[in-house]
């Protein structure tokens, strides 16, 4: 591992803007301003998850190491990891083998303190809320109408529902519950934010509850943004994280929203950071392109005003037989039927981002188990179609090796124009742009509300705000036992929720919950 300094010194950034943490990583002064204008982003993105492994980490990961061997100044802006999946499923957010951002454990592991500084920052809005009924309730809430939630980052289904208790002797309580801490609105808001101002205003904007006359009562109201600010400012929450790979080139870790229920997505202020100091930037979207991609196609480079110039899908044979419908101990047996039949879900992803009007690449994230006949079938079926590709090994070879082949075509495809085409117009009806996102980046045919929903529906349309859909990253439908779609399937809007402050409505669909639950047997008992 190179001293952090080391990494850093490249770029010529002055010592008053660099807050090290010992010799292994440190913090940098954000830039505000967009300055981009020959840089190149290159947005990777995924098929479907299964526990097979895509690998988009480790391809973002071994990419940028790839086109700094190449001469390319390349920064890679990825997100933080919570603590929720690292001792639930996933297990960490590092990348894999020897396409790796480091140091691991420390990055997993509160790292520089961003997430508490999040977690904090919620829960003072709930403590000053809840403190302002108790002492009279000057705001006049109605405590039935509170929809701020407090959050952890820990996966813990137990505190999905909970009663709170303002005051015991007079029984004043009201249901809430717990959300995870990437899914709180301050978690968007600190992603979405361009600079201290955005910040500072879309915190005062965030709506916590309805008074007795369901007029929305505004953090703003309850006067703390100061105090949130503080939190988040004092601590160089706000500052960007940089770290180093394995092979030494650097890499912006900031901000850590969930793609299946937030926008999955690095803060812009780290993108805007990156873009300053380099010549391309790599991020990645969480999960797959109908949720992660989705989102910083439509939100992130709205907000930001900013696009990529290449969108990178990874794929792995053993993900695609998965999706096949062979189980995962049987992916080292070769089976063409099963790849080919995995394909449907390749295929739906392919046309999902050529839609946004973006060039792109299929990346294999090749596994050593691969056959020579299953890389040839894909081969086959990539030259047939005219579709662009490459193979990858970063993980056995590390990116300057494996992730070459990768690295010159990305380099060639930025040098296309590009004018992206997002799925909806924020002047567009609400109804309308779940519609457009459930039929053209899912496939489905039909969109179908309940009652509540329904209602927000009507509520909410007054709003020209972005759509943020919290769905299951495992099925391009809202059920994720259904990895093989073989009929026409309907979405299923259950709720919809405001976030005010981040500007965009949260459309609840399926069996989704914003506070994930941990698998049988965690990661945690695995350590």
């Amino acid at each position: 591992m190179l001293d952090i300094k080391k990494v850093i010194k490249k770029y010529k950034i002055n010592d008053e803007d660099v807050f090290l943490y010992g010799n292994i990583f440190a913090k940098i002064r954000p830039c505000f301003d967009t300055k981009q204008q020959n840089q190149k982003i290159v947005l990777v993105t995924a098929i479907s998850p299964t526990p097979a492994g895509e690998g988009k980490t480790t391809v973002s990961i071994g990419l940028n190491d790839a086109l700094n061997a190449i001469g390319i100044n390349s920064i890679a802006s990825l997100r933080e990891p919570s603590m929720g999946p690292v001792f639930g499923v996933k297990g960490g957010a590092n990348g894999g083998g020897k396409a790796q951002i480091i140091p691991k454990d420390e990055i997993n592991f509160h790292f520089t303190g961003d997430l508490h500084a999040i977690t904090s920052a919620n829960n003072l809005i709930s403590s000053c809320l809840d403190n302002n009924i108790y002492w009279g309730n000057s705001l006049n809430v109605d405590i039935k109408k509170i929809i701020w939630k407090r959050v952890l980052d820990i996966n813990d289904r137990s505190l999905r529902d909970v009663e709170i208790t303002i005051n015991a002797k007079k029984n004043i309580k009201y249901k809430s519950g717990f959300d995870i801490t990437v899914a709180s609105e301050i978690m968007a808001i600190f992603c979405l934010a361009k600079n201290l101002n955005d910040l500072q205003e879309r915190i005062n904007k965030i709506i916590v509850a309805f008074d007795s006359k369901n007029k929305p009562i505004y953090v703003s109201d309850l006067g703390i943004t100061g105090a949130i600010i503080k939190i988040l400012t004092n601590g160089k929450a706000i500052w960007p994280n940089i770290v180093q790979t394995l092979e030494g080139n650097p890499v912006l870790v900031h901000g850590g929203p969930f793609a299946n229920i937030a926008h999955g997505c690095s803060s812009i202020i780290s993108l805007n950071t990156a873009l300053n100091l380099a010549d391309y930037v790599v991020t990645e979207a969480g999960f797959a392109s109908d949720l992660g991609a989705e989102k910083f196609l439509d939100i992130v480079c709205d907000v930001a005003k900013i696009k990529p110039n290449v969108i990178v899908l990874v794929v792995s044979i053993r993900s695609l037989k998965m999706h096949g419908g062979i189980k995962k101990n049987e992916l080292d047996v070769i089976n063409i039927s099963a790849l080919k039949k995995g394909m449907d879900n390749l295929c739906r992803h392919i046309k999902n981002i050529s839609a946004f009007n973006i060039p792109y690449i299929i990346s294999i994230n090749q596994f050593i188990n691969d056959t020579k006949q299953e890389m040839d079938y894909l081969q086959n079926f990539f030259c047939k179609n005219n579709i662009p590709f490459s193979f990858n090994t970063a993980y056995e070879n590390g990116g300057a090796k494996g992730a070459n082949d990768l690295a010159k075509k990305v380099v060639e495809l930025s040098k296309k124009e590009t004018s992206l085409k997002p799925v909806y117009k924020l002047s567009d009806k609400l109804v309308d742009k779940i519609e457009k996102i459930c039929k053209r980046c899912y496939g489905a045919t039909d969109v179908k509300y309940s009652d509540d929903a329904f209602k927000k529906i009507k509520e909410f349309s007054k709003f020209d705000y972005y759509v943020c859909m919290a769905k299951t990253p495992i099925s391009l439908t809202d059920d994720e036992k259904i990895l093989m779609i073989t009929k026409p399937f309907t979405i299923h809007v259950k709720d919809l929720l405001i976030a005010n402050g981040a500007k965009f409505i949260i459309v609840l669909t399926g069996n989704i919950y914003r506070m994930p639950g941990l698998p049988k047997i965690p990661e945690a008992n695995k350590m």
